[in-house]
Protein backbone atom coordinates (compact mmCIF):
# COMPACT_ATOMS: atom_id res chain seq x y z
CA UNK A 1 0.00 0.00 0.00
CA UNK A 2 2.42 2.79 1.14
CA UNK A 3 4.78 2.35 -1.99
CA UNK A 4 1.45 3.54 -4.02
CA UNK A 5 1.79 7.07 -2.05
CA UNK A 6 3.36 8.99 -4.11
CA UNK A 7 2.51 12.81 -2.07
CA UNK A 8 0.24 14.23 -0.02
CA UNK A 9 0.62 17.68 0.96
CA UNK A 10 -0.93 21.02 1.62
CA UNK A 11 -0.90 24.44 0.98
CA UNK A 12 -2.22 26.49 2.99
CA UNK A 13 -2.12 29.21 5.26
CA UNK A 14 -1.20 32.22 2.44
CA UNK A 15 -2.81 34.70 0.62
CA UNK A 16 -5.15 33.66 -2.62
CA UNK A 17 -2.51 34.93 -5.30
CA UNK A 18 -0.03 33.59 -3.98
CA UNK A 19 -1.52 30.44 -3.80
CA UNK A 20 -2.83 30.31 -7.30
CA UNK A 21 0.75 31.10 -8.51
CA UNK A 22 2.32 28.18 -6.64
CA UNK A 23 -0.74 25.97 -7.80
CA UNK A 24 0.26 26.97 -11.60
CA UNK A 25 3.74 26.31 -10.67
CA UNK A 26 3.33 22.72 -8.89
CA UNK A 27 1.19 22.17 -12.45
CA UNK A 28 3.75 22.86 -14.64
CA UNK A 29 6.44 21.34 -12.64
CA UNK A 30 4.65 17.91 -13.01
CA UNK A 31 4.42 17.84 -16.49
CA UNK A 32 8.06 19.79 -17.39
CA UNK A 33 10.58 17.40 -19.16
CA UNK A 34 8.55 14.06 -18.64
CA UNK A 35 8.84 11.72 -21.60
CA UNK A 36 5.89 9.96 -22.62
CA UNK A 37 4.50 8.46 -19.93
CA UNK A 38 3.55 4.44 -20.20
CA UNK A 39 0.42 5.00 -17.95
CA UNK A 40 -2.45 6.86 -17.66
CA UNK A 41 -2.38 10.12 -15.65
CA UNK A 42 -5.90 11.59 -14.80
CA UNK A 43 -6.57 14.93 -12.77
CA UNK A 44 -9.36 14.44 -10.43
CA UNK A 45 -11.21 17.21 -8.11
CA UNK A 46 -13.37 17.19 -4.94
CA UNK A 47 -16.33 19.65 -4.67
CA UNK A 48 -18.92 20.30 -1.67
CA UNK A 49 -19.64 22.17 1.08
CA UNK A 50 -17.07 22.30 4.57
CA UNK A 51 -17.08 19.33 6.62
CA UNK A 52 -18.80 16.46 4.62
CA UNK A 53 -15.65 14.67 4.34
CA UNK A 54 -13.65 15.07 1.06
CA UNK A 55 -10.64 15.08 2.56
CA UNK A 56 -11.45 11.56 5.01
CA UNK A 57 -12.95 10.12 1.83
CA UNK A 58 -9.42 10.76 -0.22
CA UNK A 59 -7.45 9.54 2.67
CA UNK A 60 -9.11 6.53 3.12
CA UNK A 61 -8.50 5.37 -0.64
CA UNK A 62 -4.94 6.94 -0.94
CA UNK A 63 -3.58 5.50 2.50
CA UNK A 64 -6.27 3.34 3.89
CA UNK A 65 -7.18 5.10 6.87
CA UNK A 66 -9.53 7.25 8.81
CA UNK A 67 -8.82 10.60 10.28
CA UNK A 68 -11.25 11.20 12.90
CA UNK A 69 -10.21 14.98 13.83
CA UNK A 70 -11.80 17.49 11.13
CA UNK A 71 -9.14 20.24 9.54
CA UNK A 72 -10.45 22.20 7.59
CA UNK A 73 -8.95 22.57 3.74
CA UNK A 74 -7.22 25.48 3.75
CA UNK A 75 -7.31 26.41 -0.23
CA UNK A 76 -6.45 23.13 -1.70
CA UNK A 77 -4.62 19.82 -0.63
CA UNK A 78 -2.50 18.21 -3.44
CA UNK A 79 -1.85 14.22 -3.70
CA UNK A 80 -0.80 11.47 -5.93
CA UNK A 81 -1.74 7.89 -6.10
CA UNK A 82 -0.60 4.85 -8.56
CA UNK A 83 -3.10 2.25 -9.13
CA UNK A 84 -3.80 -0.26 -11.51
CA UNK A 85 -7.25 -0.24 -13.40
CA UNK A 86 -8.12 -3.15 -15.35
CA UNK A 87 -4.40 -3.84 -16.12
CA UNK A 88 -3.45 -0.33 -17.20
CA UNK A 89 -0.94 1.56 -14.55
CA UNK A 90 -3.00 4.64 -13.63
CA UNK A 91 -1.53 7.65 -11.53
CA UNK A 92 -4.55 9.63 -10.52
CA UNK A 93 -3.56 13.64 -9.63
CA UNK A 94 -6.16 14.05 -6.56
CA UNK A 95 -6.74 17.87 -5.79
CA UNK A 96 -9.02 17.87 -2.85
CA UNK A 97 -11.03 21.57 -2.86
CA UNK A 98 -11.88 23.38 0.20
CA UNK A 99 -15.51 23.97 0.42
CA UNK A 100 -15.10 27.41 2.20
CA UNK A 101 -16.42 30.53 0.26
CA UNK A 102 -13.36 32.54 0.68
CA UNK A 103 -11.13 29.77 -1.36
CA UNK A 104 -13.45 30.14 -4.32
CA UNK A 105 -10.85 31.99 -6.83
CA UNK A 106 -8.57 28.99 -5.56
CA UNK A 107 -10.79 26.67 -6.42
CA UNK A 108 -11.82 27.93 -9.68
CA UNK A 109 -8.31 27.31 -10.90
CA UNK A 110 -8.89 23.29 -11.30
CA UNK A 111 -12.10 23.02 -12.81
CA UNK A 112 -10.63 22.99 -16.61
CA UNK A 113 -8.64 20.05 -17.83
CA UNK A 114 -10.14 18.42 -15.16
CA UNK A 115 -11.11 14.30 -15.91
CA UNK A 116 -13.03 13.73 -13.26
CA UNK A 117 -14.40 14.70 -9.59
CA UNK A 118 -16.41 13.06 -6.41
CA UNK A 119 -19.12 15.57 -5.62
CA UNK A 120 -19.70 15.24 -1.65
CA UNK A 121 -22.35 15.68 0.31
CA UNK A 122 -22.94 15.01 4.49
CA UNK A 123 -25.80 12.20 4.49
CA UNK A 124 -26.66 14.15 7.97
CA UNK A 125 -26.83 17.82 6.92
CA UNK A 126 -30.09 18.32 4.71
CA UNK A 127 -27.97 21.80 3.87
CA UNK A 128 -25.07 20.01 2.11
CA UNK A 129 -27.41 17.86 -0.12
CA UNK A 130 -29.43 21.19 -0.87
CA UNK A 131 -26.22 22.76 -2.27
CA UNK A 132 -25.52 20.36 -4.67
CA UNK A 133 -27.06 21.98 -7.67
CA UNK A 134 -24.75 25.48 -6.59
CA UNK A 135 -21.53 23.15 -6.75
CA UNK A 136 -22.56 21.62 -10.59
CA UNK A 137 -23.30 25.22 -11.51
CA UNK A 138 -19.91 26.54 -10.13
CA UNK A 139 -18.29 23.94 -12.33
CA UNK A 140 -19.76 24.26 -15.37
CA UNK A 141 -19.62 27.88 -14.97
CA UNK A 142 -15.81 27.86 -14.64
CA UNK A 143 -14.94 25.46 -17.40
CA UNK A 144 -15.86 22.13 -16.57
CA UNK A 145 -16.09 19.87 -19.82
CA UNK A 146 -16.98 16.44 -19.99
CA UNK A 147 -16.26 15.82 -16.32
CA UNK A 148 -16.88 12.55 -15.04
CA UNK A 149 -18.66 13.22 -11.36
CA UNK A 150 -19.17 10.83 -9.13
CA UNK A 151 -22.13 11.83 -6.04
CA UNK A 152 -21.16 10.68 -2.48
CA UNK A 153 -23.77 10.45 0.36
CA UNK A 154 -20.99 10.47 2.76
CA UNK A 155 -21.04 9.66 6.48
CA UNK A 156 -23.69 6.85 5.99
CA UNK A 157 -22.78 5.69 9.29
CA UNK A 158 -23.76 8.81 11.14
CA UNK A 159 -27.20 7.67 12.81
CA UNK A 160 -29.09 11.09 12.45
CA UNK A 161 -29.78 10.48 8.58
CA UNK A 162 -31.42 13.25 7.20
CA UNK A 163 -31.31 13.02 3.17
CA UNK A 164 -32.32 9.81 2.51
CA UNK A 165 -30.45 7.68 -0.28
CA UNK A 166 -33.47 7.83 -2.62
CA UNK A 167 -33.05 11.59 -2.64
CA UNK A 168 -29.30 11.21 -3.34
CA UNK A 169 -29.76 8.65 -6.24
CA UNK A 170 -33.12 10.48 -7.46
CA UNK A 171 -30.80 14.08 -7.97
CA UNK A 172 -27.42 12.06 -9.31
CA UNK A 173 -29.95 10.54 -11.90
CA UNK A 174 -31.82 13.64 -12.93
CA UNK A 175 -28.28 15.22 -13.77
CA UNK A 176 -27.05 11.91 -15.22
CA UNK A 177 -24.23 11.25 -13.06
CA UNK A 178 -23.54 8.18 -10.76
CA UNK A 179 -24.68 7.80 -7.21
CA UNK A 180 -22.52 6.06 -4.60
CA UNK A 181 -23.35 5.89 -0.94
CA UNK A 182 -20.01 5.57 1.42
CA UNK A 183 -18.41 6.09 5.02
CA UNK A 184 -14.51 7.70 4.97
CA UNK A 185 -14.81 5.96 8.78
CA UNK A 186 -15.70 2.50 7.68
CA UNK A 187 -14.28 2.35 4.24
CA UNK A 188 -17.94 1.57 2.74
CA UNK A 189 -17.88 1.83 -1.19
CA UNK A 190 -15.37 4.20 -0.95
CA UNK A 191 -12.73 2.05 -3.01
CA UNK A 192 -15.68 0.97 -5.40
CA UNK A 193 -16.53 4.54 -5.65
CA UNK A 194 -13.16 5.78 -6.90
CA UNK A 195 -12.52 2.42 -9.17
CA UNK A 196 -15.81 3.25 -10.70
CA UNK A 197 -14.88 6.70 -11.56
CA UNK A 198 -11.34 5.96 -12.83
CA UNK A 199 -13.04 3.20 -15.45
CA UNK A 200 -15.33 5.55 -16.79
CA UNK A 201 -12.98 8.05 -17.44
CA UNK A 202 -10.43 5.46 -19.36
CA UNK A 203 -13.30 4.12 -21.13
CA UNK A 204 -14.35 7.46 -22.16
CA UNK A 205 -10.65 7.99 -23.14
CA UNK A 206 -10.11 4.74 -25.04
CA UNK A 207 -13.97 4.72 -26.88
Amino acid sequence: MGENIIAYSSISERDPNDMINEIRRKRKDLMKGLPKPNFIRLKVISMGESEVGKSCLIKRYCEERFVPKYTGTIGVDFGVKKVMIDGREVRVNFWDLSGQPEFFEVRNEFYKDTQGAVLVFDVSSRSSFEALDAWLAESSKYGAKGLFIAVCGNKTDEKNRVVTEKEGRDWAEKNGLSYFETSAQSGANVQLMFDTLFRDIIAHMYS
